[in-house]
């Protein structure tokens, strides 16, 4: 979403600004058009937008908060991708380190040190909640 569209767009997340001049948000309209289907929308989002989805619809959202096991894991796991510059990696690790102080604000915490395992989590945890 460009800063273009962020006035025009009624989201849930605002357009906030994510990362220097990257634009997000979640169009209430698409997530009211979801839910007319019997759907259940999936939305990944960071920190704060998952909680002011929370706050939004208390009764309809499960969050769920990917913990990687450190910011020193994180850090090499992005560096292995190679997909990011010093300045893009320093702005993704102090936002991490940021947000990690509000996963107790979701209703779960998966912790990624197996792939496998924090997927198989996840699945069981919105099968769950899908079937309530």
């Amino acid at each position: 979403m460009n800063s273009g569209n962020v006035s025009k767009a009624m989201n849930l997340q605002n357009g906030e600004m994510v990362y220097h001049d990257k634009y997000y948000g979640t169009l209430k309209t698409e997530l009211q058009r979801i839910w007319h289907q019997h759907k259940a929308p999936l939305l990944d989002v960071d920190v704060k937008g998952g909680i002011n989805i929370q706050s939004q619809y208390p009764e309809q959202s499960l969050s769920l908060f990917i913990e990687p096991p450190s910011i020193k894991e994180l850090e090499q796991r992005l560096k292995k991708r190679g997909t990011e510059t010093p300045e893009s990696l320093k702005a993704r690790l102090d936002k991490a380190s940021f947000e990690l102080s509000f996963k107790n604000r979701f209703d779960h915490i998966i912790m990624n040190d197996n792939l496998e395992r924090a997927c198989s989590e996840a699945e069981k945890i919105v099968r769950n909640y899908l079937n309530q």
